[in-house]
């Protein structure tokens, strides 16, 4: 039951309480939920504060209101693993989600203007650029800059459907054994949001990832731009995966 001498809010607390249904099991995905009535009945308190708790759940994408029939439990996000080794589209056919991939710049050589956390600026690097889509919507728009020396005669392969990661074992020997990324949200420009099919306004997560191998630091960056309206993307803690 709700505890009315607790500091914590009386709404938070009946929050507290479906969100632990609904991670046992007692809600699960597709139920509905009681109503605003007879929660408020069984706890004890008034509708407004009910419909405090269900809205927290629903901006928590824990819960989804459908007029005239109740509020149900959402679907469990599904995760795309952004540090995965073999490769963000092993990402996403690991979750079992069938993904298009468009390469839109085959890769060349580029001269790399002064950008800020670019490792190649000031001089050279093979470039390239995909799009990756799910039932047709664009999720994730990446830039790739590859060092210069270690992915020589890139510039001359179809990469059209093939997985970077395993072009990179297998055709020149370079695994990654070390890397890191860094996030932030970003509102992108007219070609890149043209590309991701997104409104001027609408954030963006950005991740800048950098690959490190045996033989050179910063031997892969990628700047990762993510449409999270459909999917959570996330990190491992840990350790790196090359599953």
């Amino acid at each position: 039951m709700l505890n009315p001498q607790s500091p914590i809010p009386l709404y938070h607390q009946l929050a507290d309480i479906l969100m632990e249904g609904i991670r046992n099991g007692d809600y699960p995905p597709g139920a509905r939920i009681p109503s605003e009535t007879q929660l408020a009945k069984d706890y004890g308190i008034g509708r407004p504060t009910v419909r405090q708790a269900i809205d927290l759940l629903v901006r928590r994408h824990l819960l989804t209101r459908r007029r005239g029939s109740g509020t149900y439990v959402c679907a469990p996000d599904r995760e795309i693993d952004l540090f995965s080794l073999a490769g963000t589209s092993s990402a996403f056919h690991k979750q079992g989600i069938d993904v298009a991939v468009d390469l839109l710049d085959p890769p060349s050589s580029i001269r790399v203007d002064g950008d800020d956390g670019n490792p190649f600026a000031g001089g050279t690097a093979f470039f390239l650029s995909r799009l990756s889509r799910v039932d047709g919507a664009p999720v994730l728009l990446e830039e790739i800059y590859l060092h210069p020396v270690l992915f020589k005669g890139i510039e001359g392969m179809d990469l059209t459907g093939r997985s970077l990661s395993q072009v990179a074992e297998t055709q020149f020997y370079l695994r990654p054994a070390d890397g890191r990324q860094t996030f932030r949200i970003d509102y992108l420009d007219d070609r890149r949001r043209a590309l991701m099919d997104v409104r001027s306004r609408t954030p963006i997560l950005t991740v800048h990832r950098y690959l490190h191998f045996k033989q050179a630091q910063n031997a892969v960056f990628s700047i990762l731009y993510c449409n999270t309206d459909r999917f959570v993307f996330s990190q491992q803690i840990g350790g790196l995966n090359h599953e």
